[in-house]
Protein backbone atom coordinates (compact mmCIF):
# COMPACT_ATOMS: atom_id res chain seq x y z
CA UNK A 1 0.00 0.00 0.00
CA UNK A 2 1.26 3.50 -0.82
CA UNK A 3 2.12 6.00 2.09
CA UNK A 4 -0.93 8.11 0.92
CA UNK A 5 -3.13 5.11 1.01
CA UNK A 6 -1.66 4.00 4.46
CA UNK A 7 -2.17 7.47 5.84
CA UNK A 8 -5.44 8.06 4.86
CA UNK A 9 -6.34 4.09 6.03
CA UNK A 10 -5.10 5.37 9.31
CA UNK A 11 -6.38 8.49 10.19
CA UNK A 12 -9.87 7.23 9.15
CA UNK A 13 -9.44 4.39 11.54
CA UNK A 14 -9.27 6.76 14.57
CA UNK A 15 -11.95 7.66 16.62
CA UNK A 16 -13.84 11.58 16.20
CA UNK A 17 -11.59 13.18 18.91
CA UNK A 18 -14.83 14.89 20.61
CA UNK A 19 -14.62 17.73 22.83
CA UNK A 20 -12.16 17.97 25.86
CA UNK A 21 -13.92 19.14 28.58
CA UNK A 22 -16.94 16.83 27.07
CA UNK A 23 -14.81 13.67 27.05
CA UNK A 24 -15.44 11.24 29.54
CA UNK A 25 -12.76 8.62 28.46
CA UNK A 26 -10.21 8.70 25.68
CA UNK A 27 -11.73 8.12 22.08
CA UNK A 28 -9.58 5.19 22.03
CA UNK A 29 -7.46 3.31 24.39
CA UNK A 30 -3.49 4.22 24.17
CA UNK A 31 -2.77 0.50 23.26
CA UNK A 32 -5.07 0.58 20.41
CA UNK A 33 -3.55 4.21 19.29
CA UNK A 34 -0.23 2.40 19.78
CA UNK A 35 -0.61 -0.23 17.40
CA UNK A 36 -2.38 2.15 14.85
CA UNK A 37 0.71 4.20 14.85
CA UNK A 38 2.60 1.37 13.70
CA UNK A 39 1.22 2.35 10.04
CA UNK A 40 3.51 5.41 10.34
CA UNK A 41 6.57 5.22 8.44
CA UNK A 42 9.36 4.49 10.56
CA UNK A 43 11.02 8.06 10.76
CA UNK A 44 7.54 9.47 10.94
CA UNK A 45 6.73 7.11 13.92
CA UNK A 46 10.51 8.34 15.27
CA UNK A 47 9.21 11.83 15.09
CA UNK A 48 5.84 11.54 16.59
CA UNK A 49 7.67 9.60 19.58
CA UNK A 50 10.38 12.55 19.90
CA UNK A 51 7.55 15.03 20.21
CA UNK A 52 5.33 12.92 22.58
CA UNK A 53 8.82 12.79 24.88
CA UNK A 54 9.53 16.47 25.23
CA UNK A 55 6.07 17.98 25.26
CA UNK A 56 4.03 15.04 27.84
CA UNK A 57 5.84 16.00 30.92
CA UNK A 58 5.19 12.36 32.63
CA UNK A 59 7.75 10.86 30.13
CA UNK A 60 10.48 13.29 31.49
CA UNK A 61 12.84 11.50 33.88
CA UNK A 62 12.55 13.11 37.01
CA UNK A 63 16.28 13.85 37.65
CA UNK A 64 17.00 15.79 34.20
CA UNK A 65 17.62 19.24 34.48
CA UNK A 66 16.29 22.20 32.75
CA UNK A 67 19.34 22.74 31.25
CA UNK A 68 19.12 19.39 29.50
CA UNK A 69 15.75 19.55 28.71
CA UNK A 70 16.20 22.85 26.89
CA UNK A 71 19.01 20.99 24.77
CA UNK A 72 16.22 18.04 24.08
CA UNK A 73 14.13 20.95 22.95
CA UNK A 74 16.62 22.43 20.89
CA UNK A 75 17.81 19.62 19.19
CA UNK A 76 14.31 18.34 17.91
CA UNK A 77 13.90 21.58 16.77
CA UNK A 78 16.65 21.76 14.49
CA UNK A 79 15.79 18.22 13.39
CA UNK A 80 12.59 19.31 12.47
CA UNK A 81 11.94 20.74 8.78
CA UNK A 82 7.96 20.48 9.10
CA UNK A 83 6.94 24.41 10.04
CA UNK A 84 3.70 23.29 11.32
CA UNK A 85 5.36 20.72 13.77
CA UNK A 86 8.18 23.09 14.82
CA UNK A 87 5.53 25.90 15.69
CA UNK A 88 3.49 23.41 18.23
CA UNK A 89 6.69 22.46 19.68
CA UNK A 90 7.78 26.01 20.43
CA UNK A 91 4.24 27.08 21.48
CA UNK A 92 4.73 24.35 23.88
CA UNK A 93 7.67 25.22 25.02
CA UNK A 94 7.31 29.05 25.37
CA UNK A 95 3.84 28.52 27.26
CA UNK A 96 5.76 26.28 29.68
CA UNK A 97 8.48 28.87 30.19
CA UNK A 98 5.96 31.21 30.89
CA UNK A 99 4.27 29.27 33.73
CA UNK A 100 7.59 28.41 35.07
CA UNK A 101 8.19 32.36 35.26
CA UNK A 102 4.84 32.69 37.25
CA UNK A 103 5.67 29.89 39.46
CA UNK A 104 9.18 31.31 40.26
CA UNK A 105 7.94 34.79 41.24
CA UNK A 106 5.21 33.50 43.26
CA UNK A 107 7.84 32.12 45.44
CA UNK A 108 9.06 34.83 45.96
CA UNK A 109 12.28 34.31 43.55
CA UNK A 110 14.06 37.34 41.83
CA UNK A 111 15.09 37.73 38.10
CA UNK A 112 16.97 34.61 36.99
CA UNK A 113 20.09 35.38 36.68
CA UNK A 114 21.80 36.13 33.50
CA UNK A 115 22.64 33.37 31.12
CA UNK A 116 20.81 30.38 33.56
CA UNK A 117 18.57 27.84 31.50
CA UNK A 118 15.62 28.35 33.13
CA UNK A 119 12.98 28.47 29.95
CA UNK A 120 13.12 28.80 26.31
CA UNK A 121 11.97 30.44 23.23
CA UNK A 122 11.63 34.52 21.99
CA UNK A 123 10.26 35.78 24.93
CA UNK A 124 13.04 34.70 27.58
CA UNK A 125 14.69 38.35 28.05
CA UNK A 126 11.18 40.00 27.97
CA UNK A 127 10.13 38.10 31.08
CA UNK A 128 12.86 38.86 32.66
CA UNK A 129 13.30 42.51 31.65
CA UNK A 130 9.10 43.09 33.21
CA UNK A 131 9.37 40.44 36.14
CA UNK A 132 7.30 42.62 38.32
CA UNK A 133 4.45 43.22 36.19
CA UNK A 134 1.99 40.62 36.28
CA UNK A 135 1.55 39.67 33.11
CA UNK A 136 5.60 40.23 31.88
CA UNK A 137 3.39 42.71 28.99
CA UNK A 138 2.65 39.63 26.96
CA UNK A 139 -0.81 40.07 27.22
CA UNK A 140 -0.79 40.43 23.92
CA UNK A 141 0.56 37.60 22.70
CA UNK A 142 -0.57 35.48 25.38
CA UNK A 143 -4.13 36.40 26.25
CA UNK A 144 -4.48 33.88 28.89
CA UNK A 145 -1.30 35.15 30.76
CA UNK A 146 -3.98 37.43 33.18
CA UNK A 147 -5.93 34.91 33.96
CA UNK A 148 -3.09 32.06 34.92
CA UNK A 149 -1.51 34.62 37.00
CA UNK A 150 -4.98 35.25 39.02
CA UNK A 151 -5.47 31.24 39.69
CA UNK A 152 -2.29 30.94 40.62
CA UNK A 153 -1.88 33.31 42.67
CA UNK A 154 -5.32 32.33 44.31
CA UNK A 155 -3.92 28.75 44.58
CA UNK A 156 -6.70 27.70 42.29
CA UNK A 157 -5.08 24.59 41.00
CA UNK A 158 -7.90 23.34 39.33
CA UNK A 159 -8.81 26.23 37.50
CA UNK A 160 -5.32 26.72 36.49
CA UNK A 161 -5.36 23.24 35.14
CA UNK A 162 -8.27 23.84 33.07
CA UNK A 163 -7.11 26.71 31.87
CA UNK A 164 -3.49 25.76 30.44
CA UNK A 165 -4.89 22.25 29.04
CA UNK A 166 -8.16 24.61 27.03
CA UNK A 167 -4.95 27.08 25.42
CA UNK A 168 -3.15 23.70 24.27
CA UNK A 169 -6.43 22.03 22.88
CA UNK A 170 -7.52 25.22 21.10
CA UNK A 171 -3.85 25.58 19.77
CA UNK A 172 -3.99 22.01 18.59
CA UNK A 173 -7.37 22.88 17.26
CA UNK A 174 -5.77 25.33 14.90
CA UNK A 175 -2.79 23.26 13.99
CA UNK A 176 -5.04 20.73 13.02
CA UNK A 177 -6.71 22.65 10.30
CA UNK A 178 -6.44 21.73 7.05
CA UNK A 179 -4.55 18.63 7.65
CA UNK A 180 -6.64 15.37 7.33
CA UNK A 181 -4.23 12.35 6.33
CA UNK A 182 -1.04 13.07 6.54
CA UNK A 183 1.92 13.28 9.46
CA UNK A 184 0.00 16.86 10.83
CA UNK A 185 -2.66 15.15 11.20
CA UNK A 186 -1.93 12.24 12.93
CA UNK A 187 0.76 14.31 15.04
CA UNK A 188 -1.95 16.93 16.21
CA UNK A 189 -4.06 13.53 16.78
CA UNK A 190 -2.15 12.04 19.34
CA UNK A 191 -1.33 15.10 20.93
CA UNK A 192 -5.10 16.13 21.71
CA UNK A 193 -5.46 12.10 22.72
CA UNK A 194 -3.08 12.95 25.51
CA UNK A 195 -4.49 16.56 26.60
CA UNK A 196 -8.10 13.95 27.06
CA UNK A 197 -6.05 11.14 28.88
CA UNK A 198 -4.61 14.43 31.22
CA UNK A 199 -8.30 15.99 31.59
CA UNK A 200 -10.23 12.86 32.48
CA UNK A 201 -7.98 11.60 34.51
CA UNK A 202 -7.77 14.33 36.74
CA UNK A 203 -10.11 15.75 39.73
CA UNK A 204 -9.89 17.68 42.70
CA UNK A 205 -7.81 15.79 44.87
CA UNK A 206 -5.75 14.99 42.42
CA UNK A 207 -4.77 18.57 41.07
CA UNK A 208 -4.50 19.99 44.73
CA UNK A 209 -1.68 17.35 45.27
CA UNK A 210 -0.16 17.60 42.19
CA UNK A 211 0.09 21.34 42.82
CA UNK A 212 1.23 21.00 45.66
CA UNK A 213 4.18 18.81 44.53
CA UNK A 214 5.19 20.76 41.93
CA UNK A 215 5.67 23.44 44.30
CA UNK A 216 7.48 22.15 46.76
CA UNK A 217 9.49 19.73 45.30
CA UNK A 218 9.78 21.67 41.64
CA UNK A 219 9.76 18.84 40.13
CA UNK A 220 13.44 17.52 40.99
CA UNK A 221 15.80 20.09 39.23
CA UNK A 222 13.23 21.26 36.55
CA UNK A 223 12.40 24.68 38.22
CA UNK A 224 8.51 23.93 37.19
CA UNK A 225 9.25 24.81 33.55
CA UNK A 226 8.33 21.92 32.38
CA UNK A 227 5.53 20.91 34.83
Amino acid sequence: MAVRERYITLMASLPYIGQLFAAKQTPLSRLKLERRSQMLEHDDAVLLRRIEALLEWEQLPMDRSDAEIIAQAQRLLSWLDDALLRDIVAFRLELRTVMAALRRRKRGEGVPRSGEPWGYGRWVDQIQRYWTEPGFRLEGVFPWITDAHRLLQADDSVGLERLLIGVIWDELGRAAEGHYFDLEAMVTYVLRWNVIERWTDYNGEAAAKRFTTLVDAGLGQFEEVFA
